[in-house]
Parts: C-alpha cells; structure tokens; sequence
C-alpha cells in the first residue's frame, strides 16, 4: 500500500468536467456477457432439475457436501438458540437495530397510502382500492467476504410490517462457516425459514421453486455480479426490489467539517468492494487539501485498508465547486445511493436535492448510521437509478387492487360513456357489454 492515496480531483470550471464526470460514474461492462451466460445455464439447470442442481452448485461454489436440500435448511429453534447465546453487547445492538428498523417502517405503513380504501359517489358507485401483502417473499443475504446481519433486518423487518406471511430466507456458507449476527438476525426480524445456499441458484430455486423451497412471489436482497444477473433474468416469473450496483456515497461539504471525519465516511463505503464509489464535493479547496491529507494519514490504520484503497484509486473523486448551490445540482445529476450533506445549514441544501436514495443531514450524521440503526431501510437505488427509484420499503410487499361497484343508476351515464368510447376504438363487444345494462330507453339489447 501507498504511503500517498491517488484520488482523482476535478474541478467543476474544468473543460469537458461534465463529460469526465459522468463517464467516471459508469462501470466496465466486459464481463457482463460471460456472467449472464454463465447465469442463464444455471437458472434451466434449477429449474428443470430443482434440488439436485442446487445441491450440485452448492458443492461446487460453497464446497458443502449434503445428500438433500432438506440439509441446508437451518430450523427456526436454533436461530433462536443462536440469538440467545450471543454476547449482550451484540444482542443488545441487533435489538436496538430491529427494533429502530420496525419501528419506522410501522410508521411508513401508515403514512404511505398502504391501506385499503373506498368512497361512494352520489349515485352509489362505489370506487376503492383495497392493498393486501405479498404471500411469500425471498431475501437474498450475501455471504462469503463479509456478513450483513443489518441486511437480514431490513429485508425482512418491512416484509413482515406490511404482512407477508411466509419470508425466506437464502444465505451462502462458503465451507459451512455461519454467520451467528446473520442467524440472530433473521430470529429477530421473524424469517420463517433459512436455507443455506447462494448464488444465481438460490435465485433460482426461489424464483422456480423445488421440492424442497417453495417459489415465491418476489426476491429482494443485494448480491453479487451473478445474483444481480440472476433476478433480472426471472423479473416477470417473480417480482425483484431493484438491481444494485456497487455502494456510492456522495459528501456534500461546506468546507466547515471535520475532514478526519468525512476521510472516514468516504472509507465507509470504499470498504465494501473495489467497485464501490466514493465522492465529495467542496467549494473549499483547502479542504479538499486537508480530507487528502486525513486519507492518507488514517488509510494504513484500515484492517480492509487494501480495499479501500483500490475503491478510492480506482473511482474516488475529490470535487472542487464553485460554491453549495452547484454542488446540489451536481449531486441531483450524480443521483447517488447516500448522499450526505454536512454544512452549517444542511436542511437548507437538502430542500434542493431532487434526486438520491438517502440523505443524511449534519455533521454527527454519518451514512453508517443509516446502514445499521437509525431506522429507515439501507436498501437503496444505486447506480443513478434514485432518478425514478426509490428505497426499499413496506410498499413493496403490498399490492394494489382497484375496487369498482357500479350501480344500477351510474351504469347508466357511465354506460354511455364507455359505449361511445368503445365504438371509438372498433371494440364493439366492450360497447355492447355496456350497453346491455343501460335502461331500455337507450335500445333494446336484452
């Protein structure tokens, strides 16, 4: 490791900054080809073979050796068991997390349009939509290079909010090492059943169903490149949350900031893959200067400090603006996963971000804050997708169901209405079907 960070620096009055910027945003693509082969051969494997093929990428990725499926499923008493025999500092976090998490999402249930509703008009039509939860939901869990007990909390935790009534859990055990946060976690938040598998083929299982995990109505979760292929192949047989991309996080700066403290928050999403996106813009230049230095200074002190240093090489960017209002139309443009804003004033900025999957306003609020315990979901937009996306939350295990009651008196102006309309459109069944139930002075149609 270098004792000196290369982060690239821009400046936004630079020629051709708008350009250099937004091809600095996006990903090689080259592998994109052989994963998605190599994820379609998987998913027919699944689907027309079921748990033999899922035992057979099991052994072959995760290197476990089991006789049936049946085998990988861990039975609700032990992550019960395993919750109870954690540390109280951990149970303690989980709790406090889980409970936070549900807490804001029972509040996001009631104030988001998630109930049932109904009005009756002056001649007793009555018109409503009634909203009913998903039956049954996978969450994908990652594994492997790191655990994320959080992201078991808040998958689950709103699916069960809006009432979904069976959640499963799937989660790879590379060489069967388990994750005891990961296991309490899904104790916690109420996981009906987990299963210990991963990969394009958990996604598959789920999505097709085998003899031994039942297909579900929608999967949910991040994952890698192979599982982010993998449910965008079976969007249609069943729902998806979102196809996620690398973490980004995008530091809005005043310049009056610790710059130890905005180093470290760059650090926090550079550690979660080499691939991961870290970006701040400052109008102060000297600041800039002092967050360079607090990089190259606090660096060597990272356990994940190889990482992070790819990460911030590789796509880091270290932005010089001309003042705050040009930074909030850069990161509307961004349209980034956590956008924080740390400034004297930060709720006066955040009122002009059109575009960004959370915010995060003040200097004590850092974007970890989020990903583990302050509440809302950390499943969020990545990749620019915050421009028509939005987080993960109860309202993605309800759907929606539009309730028509027409009286005898309505059928008979809206009759008219839909019969013009139909005859418009050369659709003479839908006019006559309307017609049919108009009173006799209109025609005889019996």
């Amino acid at each position: 490791m270098s004792s000196s960070i290369e982060v690239k620096r821009l400046n936004s009055q630079d020629l051709g900054f708008k350009e250099t910027l937004l091809s600095s945003l996006s990903l090689p693509t080259a592998d994109d080809v052989a994963i998605d082969t190599a994820v379609v051969k998987i998913l027919s494997a699944v689907k027309e073979q079921g748990d033999s093929s899922v035992l057979a990428y099991t052994k072959q990725f995760d290197r476990l050796n089991v006789s049936s499926v049946s085998d990988l499923e861990i039975p609700r008493q032990d992550l019960e068991c395993t919750y109870s025999a954690l540390a109280n500092e951990q149970k303690n976090a989980l709790d406090i997390a889980a409970k936070r998490v549900r807490a804001y999402h029972e509040r996001q249930k009631s104030e988001t349009g998630c109930h049932s509703w109904e009005y009756e008009e002056a001649d007793g039509t009555r018109l409503g939509q009634k909203v009913t939860p998903l039956d049954r939901v996978g969450i994908y869990v990652p594994g492997g290079k790191a655990a994320y007990p959080s992201s078991v909390l808040m998958n689950a935790i709103p699916a069960k909010v809006a009432g979904v009534a069976e959640v499963i859990m799937v989660v790879p055990t590379p060489d069967g090492a388990r994750n005891s946060l990961v296991l309490a976690a899904a104790y916690l938040a109420g996981v009906d059943r987990v299963f210990t598998i991963g990969g394009a083929q958990a996604v598959a299982a789920l999505a097709y169903g085998t003899n031994t995990i039942p297909a579900v109505d929608k999967i949910v979760g991040p994952g890698n490149a192979y599982v982010a292929a993998a449910k965008r192949r079976v969007f249609g047989t069943v729902g998806i949350d979102m196809i996620a991309g690398p973490s980004e996080i995008l530091i809005l700066c005043d310049g009056s900031s610790n710059p130890a403290w905005i180093a470290m928050d760059l650090f926090s999403q550079a550690e979660h893959d080499e691939q991961a996106q870290s970006i701040l813009l400052c109008p102060d230049a000297g600041f800039i200067a002092q967050v360079q230095e607090s990089i190259d200074r606090l660096l060597p002190e990272m356990p994940r400090a190889n990482v992070i240093e790819t990460s911030l090489t590789k796509r880091a960017l270290l932005i010089q603006v001309q003042d705050m209002n040009e930074a909030c139309d850069i990161a509307n443009a961004i349209a980034a996963e956590h956008l924080e804003i740390c400034a004297e004033d930060p709720r006066k900025w955040a009122e002009k971000i059109r575009h960004a999957g959370a915010i995060f306003m003040g200097n004590y609020t850092s974007e970890s804050l989020g990903d583990y315990c302050a509440g809302p979901n950390h499943v969020l937009p990545t990749a620019r997708t915050a421009r028509f996306s939005s987080p993960l939350g109860v309202y993605d295990f309800i759907k929606r169901s539009s309730m028509i009651e027409v009286s005898e008196a309505g059928a008979q102006t809206l009759g008219r209405a839909a019969s013009t309309l139909a005859h418009g459109e050369g659709l003479q069944a839908h006019a006559r079907a309307a017609e049919m139930r108009v009173s006799k002075s209109y025609g005889n149609y019996d």
